[in-house]
């Protein structure tokens, strides 16, 4: 499987709640990075910091969260995707939506990092 159809699986994933399919992507050692002022930014290491700090945090504390892919560029190890950020903040009843860009790297076949790109003011909005 290419790394694209690889990208593209782990979406439709995660549209369906599969969190064990988009976790079992990651090796590792994955390094993920949350935009600063983003409500999770930061960089996590490994799928359990991920699902602990990331997943857990989205699914508690938004309806309806999703990041819907929309256009994907691959070159090599490297593909970048291209959508948009919804949901409902449950403390504010506040809705958002805002672009992202998503930067995912391979290595040896498997998600080595992960960098989200968003617009935090549009996130943050919605969180106050």
């Amino acid at each position: 499987m290419s790394h694209r159809e690889t990208i593209e699986q782990l979406y439709a994933a995660f549209a369906r709640g599969d969190i064990p399919s988009v976790l079992g992507a990651l090796n590792p050692q994955t390094r993920w990075t949350e935009a600063e002022g983003f409500p999770y930014g930061g960089t996590y290491v490994g799928p359990q910091a991920v699902l602990d700090n990331v997943f857990m945090r989205l699914g508690g504390e938004w309806d309806s969260f999703s990041a819907q892919m929309a256009e994907l560029v691959a070159d090599g190890d490297t593909v970048v995707a291209l959508g948009t950020y919804s949901g409902t903040f449950k403390a504010t009843g506040k809705s958002f939506q805002a672009p992202f860009v998503h930067v995912w790297k391979f290595t040896d076949g498997q998600i080595s990092e992960f960098i989200q790109h968003t617009d935090t003011a549009v996130v943050q909005r919605a969180l106050s």
